[in-house]
């Protein structure tokens, strides 16, 4: 079965006008419930994790101020949320539900979580309206339980993954992959163990023909026996945040090809869903949907 992890905290209230899209995280599990790709017994509901899970990866000073909302304003400023005791239990509650859905992934294949993806946590900052690395936590939690050794991080936000790269860039138990736009936010990149960076506007052909090319001779060099797959959707062309040409229809495309090799190669993955930020929420939530759609197709 299909094990989500979806907490009514995911959507947080935010200032009107803010150009973060929180309303996607309720959305999302309404349409697959609508549409009946899932029904109730496919969500569980995270909680907080032990403090010692997150403090395998970042810094205790950061992680403390975050607590207790004493990081300084340069460094809230950074996160571009509002920071309050809400939010910081939502990122907690986040890490969980990525932390569970890998060891369901391990069950049934694949598991997902509505939330999470947030790449642009770095062991001692947030940025990006990132604070805490859900998949870097988990994936240093599979290993310290025994349950992985060798990960592969397949990042396919629109957004170079700037803060899991740090994390793990001496690191050779994890390898990060990640796809994303060369002229988009970070400015300054950092060094993933293999990056593609694509020019504005690159379309479904280009951008599928580089996936197709790459992901199959990574997963046969590096033998990886869990994947974590940052699913973003905002490689789409209609996004505000991003600059790639992609249509729905090409993001699904990605999306199958990615499950069906974590599928044919008999690897556990786990989804954290990551950026979408098209100006109609309903392109998000159908983005994001298909990928769900497809895991259900794919794996059972």
């Amino acid at each position: 079965m299909l094990k989500i992890a979806f907490h009514p905290i995911y959507k947080h209230s935010l200032p009107q006008g803010h150009r973060f899209p929180m309303e996607k995280y309720e959305l999302l599990p309404q349409q697959l419930l609508h549409e009946g790709t899932c029904d109730s017994t496919n969500f569980f509901e995270p909680e907080k994790p032990n403090d010692k899970h997150i403090l395998a990866v970042h810094d205790p000073e950061y992680f403390y101020d975050l607590l207790n909302i004493t990081l300084n304003q340069r460094a809230a400023r950074k996160i571009g949320f509002p920071l309050n005791e809400v939010l910081v239990e939502r990122e907690i509650i986040i890490v969980d539900g990525t932390i569970k859905a890998s060891e369901f992934a391990l069950q049934h294949g694949i598991a997902m979580n509505i939330a999470g993806g947030t790449h642009h946590a770095f062991t001692n900052r947030g940025e990006a309206f990132c604070m805490l690395n859900d998949q870097a936590i988990a994936a240093r939690y599979l290993q310290k339980k025994g349950l992985a050794k060798k990960i592969l991080i397949v990042d396919l936000d629109v957004h170079q993954g700037n803060g899991t790269a740090q994390i793990f860039q001496k690191d050779t138990s994890v390898f990060t992959f990640s796809m994303h736009g060369k002229s988009n936010y970070p400015f300054k990149k950092e060094q993933s163990d293999l990056d593609i960076a694509l020019d504005n506007n690159a379309d479904d052909t280009t951008y599928l023909n580089l996936l197709k090319h790459t992901l199959p001779k990574l997963i046969a060099e590096q033998q990886p026996d869990f994947i974590y797959y940052l699913c973003g959707v905002d490689v789409i062309k209609t996004d505000k945040l991003g600059k790639l040409g992609l249509t729905i229809e090409g993001c699904k495309a990605r999306d199958q090809f990615v499950l069906e090799q974590c599928k044919r190669n008999k690897i556990p993955v786990m989804c954290s869903m990551g950026g979408g930020y098209s100006p109609d929420i309903k392109t998000i939530v159908n983005a994001h949907s298909n990928t769900f759609r497809l895991a259900q197709d794919i794996f059972f």
